[in-house]
């Protein structure tokens, strides 16, 4: 397949676990210099996962830069588990357990009456822990540093939400929703909703808009597939 990556191409990545959004702009970056000889090369994500989440990553590249706000307004689907009974300060497995909370009275009926609370436009406060900016820093920088951080609540529209199994501690979910919707705060009202506590265990982005994971490449695919180019 011939690429055009300065004139513009998107692509699908399916990001590992424990790479920011960042690390896969660079590595596709630093693989485009690598392999087809490019020394400067626009390179951007439309839409970011958090470190521990996996899945699809749509990327940029050269003049398709322009087309990342476009992406990024496009519905996005993920699915993944939450652990109720206990919370964390993140919202997910990146810190540690703070609180746990009482189960007993939690049954599956419950459960997935609960969901229903969440679907069309809500109110929803973001997690300290996330890359919003606050008073010029990033606020999980400011929440790792002890400063209090308050996010106002913003209104995002969840299209659907799903229980696909239940097995507690654990519940698995699939969830679509609007851009800026984040699936860790959903944990974390869940819980409270449920008079009780939950966190994001793990996360896996699906599909943005008509682009599906199962067409994504992995960074090693990627690699693979430019490496020939070298050579002409």
């Amino acid at each position: 397949m011939d690429y055009d990556f300065q004139k513009g191409e998107v692509l699908l990545i399916n990001k590992p676990s424990g790479w920011t959004s960042f690390d896969v702009v660079n590595k596709i970056r630093f693989l485009l210099r690598g392999h087809t000889g490019i020394r400067k090369i626009k390179v951007g994500h439309a839409g970011t996962l958090d470190p521990l989440a996996t899945g699809l990553l749509i990327l940029c590249t050269g003049k398709f830069t322009k087309k990342i706000e476009e992406f990024q307004g496009l519905e996005k689907e993920y699915t993944g588990t939450f652990f109720i009974g206990s919370t964390t300060p993140s919202f997910d497995r990146e810190t540690e357990i703070d609180q746990k909370y009482e189960t007993r009275h939690i049954n599956e009926e419950m459960l997935h009456g609960t969901t229903k609370q969440f679907i069309g436009v809500i109110d929803q406060v973001p997690p300290v822990f996330s890359a919003i900016w606050v008073k010029g820093k990033r606020a999980y920088k400011l929440a790792r540093d002890k400063e209090e951080v308050k996010l106002p609540a913003r209104k995002v529209t969840v299209h659907s939400f799903d229980l696909t199994n239940v097995d507690l501690p654990e519940v698995a979910f699939r969830i679509s929703c609007s851009k800026g919707t984040y699936i860790r705060s959903i944990a974390r009202d869940f819980g409270k909703a449920l008079k009780s506590g939950a966190y994001l265990n793990s996360l896996y982005r699906t599909k943005i808009g008509s682009f599906n994971v199962e067409d994504a490449l992995t960074i090693d695919q990627f690699e693979n597939i430019i490496r020939p180019q070298n050579v002409s």
